[in-house]
């Protein structure tokens, strides 16, 4: 197994609101000299909210890269310094109107590792109890109610197409059926 790369140098070429574009270069092996541009992301939270009959809640907002609204988990950027479990929590509030009473990891997993370094915590919230903060001005987001099954439909239809919610939706029914 060869040695990991030897960064050389580092440039943010790009800051936005949300992330930085940084381009890297690194010393491969074999003297090979490669550049990399990496979307330097502080990370996110993804919720599996189920309601005490188990039904999920989920949303449905636009999200431009990819042109259109789609349906899916909750989720929310990682604040600077915030912990994954308050992120959870302030989400959930924001996003669908529900403070989780009982908070279960479920792992995490990198969004695209060639090229982001964003890292989803997953979590199933259960024991919802109605809690409401303000959500983000710019957010267009209504809630769906769907049980697993339906869930599950809307994965392999297509009409859930986002990774992190594929993953939730997948680890939390592998999960209860264990």
């Amino acid at each position: 197994m060869s040695d990991l790369p030897r960064l050389l140098s580092s440039e943010v070429v790009y800051r936005g609101r949300l992330f930085n574009v940084e381009r890297d270069t690194l010393a491969m092996d074999g003297g090979v000299t490669a550049a990399r541009e990496t979307i330097r992301h502080p990370g996110a939270v993804c919720m599996i909210p189920v309601l005490d009959d188990g039904r999920i809640l989920l949303v449905t907002q636009y999200r431009h890269p990819a042109g259109r609204r789609l349906l899916e988990l909750p989720a929310g950027t990682l604040e600077k310094g915030e912990a994954p479990v308050a992120a959870v929590t302030r989400e959930l509030q924001e996003e669908v109107g529900y403070r989780p009473g009982t908070i279960e990891a479920l792992g995490g997993f990198f969004v695209a590792p060639g090229y982001t370094s964003e890292y989803i915590h997953l979590f199933a919230c259960t024991a919802l109890e109605p809690g409401r903060l303000p959500g983000d001005d710019d957010e267009d987001i209504e809630v769906e109610i769907l049980s697993l099954p339906s869930a599950l439909e809307a994965v392999e239809s297509g009409a859930i197409c986002d990774a992190k919610s594929v993953i939730g939706l997948l680890r939390w029914s592998r999960k209860i059926h264990r």
